[in-house]
């Protein structure tokens, strides 16, 4: 007698679907990391994303720069720079300076899990020193880095950063910031960009929420954004080259804007009516 065949699935895979990703979930109590789906899910390159989940990975303290980086993953420099830049642009990085008791500069990096929220003390990392209050803003300018003032920048570069707020109110820049960013957009001026094209460069297709401010993604766009190839020379005019013609005189071919003698023709006198 033959054994009965059933077509009903199997309870381990009832649930499973037809097609895509089967995950295979293992709760972990040790050595994991929390990822928002917003950054684990971002569109994109994925260097970028894997250069967030390796920083939320490491404890606190532990170097982020590029040279650190370059150690532990397998791309280049240019990748690895290029995933930060999209990253403080986006807001999930912050590169700050701040000042030590001993009163010495440094650069401190903050990476946020939700972009827009506010630096705390990390309990796996040493407490952070109490930064100087009321503290004027030349005094945080390392002293390698001389500050430029507002009327030292280039004022046409100026005038454009000024103007961007009239298409966009959100896009209000300190002076401090337009400064930074006026060398930038005086390269671009240099290669031939008009200021209409840079402010509809740096004005076109911004978000509806600001994840970090103005001036991070004015100096992501300026940097990111290939200059445009400078236009062909023009032509130079050649003068005209007057047609041949043939000497009534010698028969010789010479170029002249009109039938007549050529100039030996016309210096010996050869063939021209005698003066009356």
């Amino acid at each position: 007698m033959a054994d009965s065949q059933s077509n009903a699935r199997l309870r381990a895979d009832a649930g499973a679907p037809r097609s895509g990703v089967i995950h295979v979930r293992t709760r972990l109590t040790a050595d994991f990391t929390v990822v928002a789906n917003a950054l684990a899910q971002r569109r994109g390159s994925a260097v970028t994303v894997g250069v967030a989940v390796y920083i939320l990975s490491l404890p606190s303290g532990t170097p982020v720069t590029i040279a650190a980086l370059c150690a532990h993953f397998t791309e280049g420099e240019i990748l690895i720079s290029r995933a930060l830049r999209e990253l403080e642009a986006a807001g999930y990085l912050e590169r700050r300076r701040e000042r030590t008791p001993a009163g010495q500069i440094r650069t401190r990096t903050y990476f946020y899990d939700v972009p827009g929220g506010t630096p705390e003390p990390d309990p796996d990392g040493p407490p952070d020193p109490p930064r100087p209050s009321k503290q004027p803003v030349a005094d945080e300018t390392p002293a390698e880095e001389p500050s430029v003032a507002l009327t030292e920048a280039d004022p046409q570069a100026i005038s454009v950063l000024a103007s961007l707020r009239h298409v966009d109110p959100r896009l209000v820049l300190s002076g401090r910031e337009a400064v930074r960013l006026a060398p930038a957009v005086t390269a671009w001026l240099a290669a031939g960009v008009t200021p209409a094209q840079i402010t509809r460069t740096l004005t076109t297709g911004l978000p509806d929420r600001f994840l970090t401010r103005p001036a991070g993604l004015r100096a992501f766009r300026l940097r990111e954004t290939p200059l445009p190839a400078p236009p062909p020379p023009e032509p130079v005019a050649r003068p005209a080259v007057p047609p041949l013609q043939t000497c009534d005189g010698c028969d010789r071919a010479f170029r002249a804007p009109a039938p007549g003698h050529c100039r030996d023709c016309r210096s010996a006198g050869t063939g021209l009516p005698a003066a009356a």
